[in-house]
């Protein structure tokens, strides 16, 4: 059964937090998606100068689900580089000041469990508290983790999250390595581009949930990751997670595909969607939040949006079908740097 989505938020480059447009495509500026930050009215002003990015991201995210007082059983979050340009600046000013007179901030700030933190100290939460960082399958393990918890524990509620910013250092680093674009790509124009790499991304998703089917906006069916480079390897893994998962008589309505203009990548999102009917509509969203290592957790809050009735799925998103309806099992499909792959099934409650 795995669980029951409740509530859910997400901070990205895109109009995603409060009222949420997604009709609206905004501009990507030098290969880079950057979030559109919200003014974060729960935190004082010297709270958020001591913030690194990524914490603000993902506690702004966070802290709206709490509002009510709800302490949830556990914070379990995924990410890959967030608190990485703190690290940076603290390593930095070791050479910088030999040593001596370091900022504490930047070396407090340069953890990934740093975001987890923060949630449980605002909100006075002592549960359960962990960061999964395990590169482009960060947020699947933390999915993973929640899910096994709810196992042994049913009546449990958990908030889970999946979080990445841009760090300088990385950035630089995957640009090299061919992993972003090199040429000038805007985000409306990604999906024309035959050249390596993608368009910097980040972003925080953030859900509550739990076993209650009340009032739920989707229900995450299941989940799987694979570790392999072979297309054949990863295709069947692909059918067996369908036929395993997917009620007989049901079909996928909708294909969430991380494609994002890599022509490296390109040919695993072909042959997952040529796994399904050839009428089943594929809808892709790198435009939308970049490439980063959690993507997929923008997936998983699109999913609930689209299941829920809460969005429909734009037009400029659409790759196959003029248009999207009655959607009851979204299937999400990601790969980061060609080596790990996910798959979520997202269905109405």
């Amino acid at each position: 059964m795995m669980f029951y989505i409740n509530k859910t938020n997400c901070i990205s480059p895109q109009q995603t937090f409060g009222d949420i447009d997604i009709e609206q495509l905004h501009a990507s500026v030098d290969n880079k998606l950057k979030v559109l930050e919200p003014p974060y009215p729960a935190f004082t002003a010297n709270a958020i100068r001591r913030m690194s990015k990524s914490t603000r991201m993902g506690c702004g995210a966070a802290l709206p689900l709490l509002a009510d007082s709800t302490q949830p059983d556990g914070i379990i979050i995924g990410t890959q580089v967030s608190g990485m340009e703190e690290n940076g600046k603290f390593l930095n000013q070791i050479i910088e000041y030999d040593e001596d007179m370091l900022t504490p901030g930047n070396f407090v700030q340069g953890t990934p469990n740093t975001i987890s933190s923060q949630i449980a100290l605002i909100s006075n939460n002592k549960n359960y508290n962990i960061t999964h960082v395990h590169r482009g399958l960060a947020f699947e393990n933390a999915v993973i983790d929640t899910a096994m918890l709810l196992n042994e524990s049913p009546q449990s509620t958990y908030l889970l999250g999946g979080v990445d910013e841009i760090c300088a250092n990385n950035h630089t680093l995957d640009t090299l390595a061919d992993w972003f674009k090199k040429e000038d790509c805007a985000n409306n124009d990604l999906y024309k581009s035959n050249t390596n790499g993608s368009l910097s991304g980040e972003g925080a998703a953030m859900f509550y949930v739990s076993n209650n089917k009340t009032n739920a906006l989707a229900q995450l069916k299941a989940i799987t990751t694979i570790h392999n480079t072979d297309v054949d390897v990863v295709k069947e893994h692909i059918r067996n997670f369908l036929l395993q998962n997917l009620p007989q008589g049901e079909k996928i309505d909708l294909l969430l595909s991380g494609e994002n203009g890599d022509k490296r990548a390109l040919h695993y999102y072909t042959f997952c969607e040529q796994l399904l009917d050839s009428g089943t509509p594929v809808a892709r969203f790198k435009h939308l939040c970049g490439e980063y290592p959690t993507a997929s957790s923008f997936a998983l809050w699109l999913a609930c949006n689209f299941v829920s009735g809460q969005a429909t799925v734009p037009e400029h998103m659409l790759k196959k079908a003029a248009k999207v309806s009655a959607l009851k099992n979204i299937l999400i499909y990601n790969t980061h740097k060609t080596a790990q792959h996910s798959c979520m099934l997202v269905s109405i409650p």
